[in-house]
């Protein structure tokens, strides 16, 4: 589909797009310096309507960056701080005994911080793996469960989660039914010298930077909707399809690497996020088709936390980043055989 033939109410609504992106951003960088590519992950899973995980050692500015775009956003914003000790209910709520004007006790549901549209999960990988696995129906269904009852959370709804990396001490790693329902995983690095100069002017001063509210929740629904309608051609999302193939071991696309590395590959949710980040990437840039570099920039995100390596993998130190640029290297974008 060509950009002349997008209907201009279609064109005027990309345009909003992008410019509400824009401004989001703008409110986010005034408080995080750098990481570009990690505020750009983190607001494609925003205007798509999947949740984050970002990892980085502590004090990279991962929770500083979650906050800011919750200030940047009309929308109930919680922070639940996960530690050993944490509960499922410390995270849904749970049922207790109240006393009614009338004298009578009932039990009455107390709402747990999940019921916000931003969810802050910090440090996500110091609690047990019952209580990280108090979010997935949370994140999958946007509902919760709890005394037998199915409670609707409002939308949108976004879990934000931050961990550190599994090697350090008091980390518990995520299940992977808890991963696979995150759309992208997203690795924060160290800030360079020019950044860390920018950090200490902003923090070590009295500099106190005002984010803007500049979007509210109908707006980033709508903005979801947008992003559903942009245009993916057979042949860029059979590339799309293929890439994620390629991820089985053993299978018609396999290549070597993934044969000889890899233990369990990229479930379909990998295909949905890849294809929706890569409309967002599209918009951006302006057009409502996407294209193959679109696949192509967005593949390791979506893809880095579905793949297992198996042991000869994690002996010889190969990470799923290398694995999924092989997979991009190896991958034709054009393809002979029967189509699908």
């Amino acid at each position: 589909m060509s950009q002349t033939q997008i209907d201009p109410q279609v064109a005027a609504a990309c345009e909003k797009f992008r410019r509400d992106y824009l401004a989001v951003k703008q409110q986010i960088q005034k408080a995080i310096i750098g990481h570009e590519a990690i505020i750009d992950g983190v607001l494609t899973c925003l205007f798509v309507g999947g949740h984050a995980l970002l990892e980085g050692v502590p004090g990279l500015g991962k929770t500083a960056l979650i906050r800011a775009l919750s200030q940047a956003l009309h929308l109930k914003f919680n922070r639940i701080q996960f530690t050993p000790d944490l509960m499922p209910a410390d995270v849904i709520g749970t049922n207790v005994m109240m006393e009614s004007e009338s004298g009578r006790r009932e039990f009455t549901f107390v709402h747990g911080p999940i019921f916000a549209q931003i969810v802050l999960a910090d440090e996500i990988n110091r609690a047990t793996p019952k209580t990280q696995s108090a979010l997935l129906e949370a994140m999958q269904e946007r509902q919760v469960t709890a005394g037998g009852k199915i409670r609707k959370l409002d939308e949108p709804f976004f879990v934000m989660a931050t961990q550190n990396p599994i090697e350090q001490e008091g980390t518990y790693p995520l299940p992977e039914a808890q991963l696979d329902r995150f759309l992208f995983k997203l690795v924060v690095e160290y800030s360079n010298r020019k950044e860390l100069k920018k950090i200490l002017d902003l923090t070590t001063t009295n500099a106190r930077p005002e984010i803007l509210s500049v979007l509210d929740g109908p707006g980033i629904l709508a903005h979801q909707q947008l992003v559903r309608r942009v245009h993916i051609a057979d042949h860029v999302q059979d590339y799309a399809i293929r890439c994620v193939l390629a991820t089985h071991p053993k299978g018609e696309f396999a290549v070597p690497m993934v044969n000889q590395f890899i233990r369990f590959g990229a479930s379909p949710r990998a295909a949905q996020a890849i294809t929706l980040a890569a409309k967002v990437r599209a918009l951006l840039d302006g057009r409502f088709h996407v294209s193959f570099q679109d696949i192509k920039d967005v593949a390791k995100p979506a893809m880095r936390h579905r793949l297992i390596l198996n042991f000869e993998g994690e002996a010889e130190g190969i990470t799923t980043d290398m694995v999924i640029d092989r997979i991009i290297t190896e991958t034709p974008t054009a393809f002979e055989g029967a189509k699908v």
